[in-house]
């Protein structure tokens, strides 16, 4: 995933657009040049948030907001049968492959469904806030998810083997 800087200058779904594949490729640069291992490494105790975690983790984030939400699938969560977006984290087992397989597809859905949308004015039901959110707010969300996550992933890669830079 090639990361390019969002344009100073530009309409509001290119905007948006462009800055979250900005921070989606940010998470996978920090992922970067790492083992499964390296990859599987947990933070400090009591956590065990990991690099691998969090792909895990916004794939189901991404399978979330464009497919059930927006394009109104049932689908059952990647990694979980019961509904738990928490089980993504546990990525002790998981391999990279595995995972930035699912994380992949789940982006390439998600871009298909935003660029068929009509507007950013498109609506669709959120159940757990039992309210309409708009496809804006849907991608203003997830940059915002990507970006907390991608701090995380920050500090995730300089334990494990020094790198940094945003």
């Amino acid at each position: 995933m090639e990361r390019i800087s969002p344009p100073l200058t530009g309409g509001e779904r290119e905007t948006l657009r462009a800055y979250l594949d900005y921070h989606r490729a940010t998470l996978a640069w920090k992922c970067e040049g790492l083992t499964d291992e390296e990859l599987r490494r947990p933070s400090m105790p009591p956590s065990t948030l990991s690099l691998l975690g969090l792909v895990r983790h916004m794939a189901e984030v991404e399978r979330q907001w464009f497919r059930r939400t927006l394009a109104g699938e049932d689908l059952p969560h990647v990694w979980s049968d019961r509904h738990d977006f928490q089980a993504a984290y546990d990525a002790s087992g998981a391999t990279r492959e595995e995972a930035f397989a699912a994380w992949e597809a789940e982006v390439a859905h998600a871009r298909r469904i935003e660029a068929a949308a009509e507007s950013l004015d498109v609506t669709a039901y959120v159940k757990s806030w039992q309210k309409e959110a708009s496809l804006r707010l849907v991608m203003l969300h997830l940059i915002h998810e990507y970006a907390r996550h991608n701090g995380h992933a920050d500090f995730l890669r300089e334990a494990v083997d020094g790198a940094t830079g945003a």
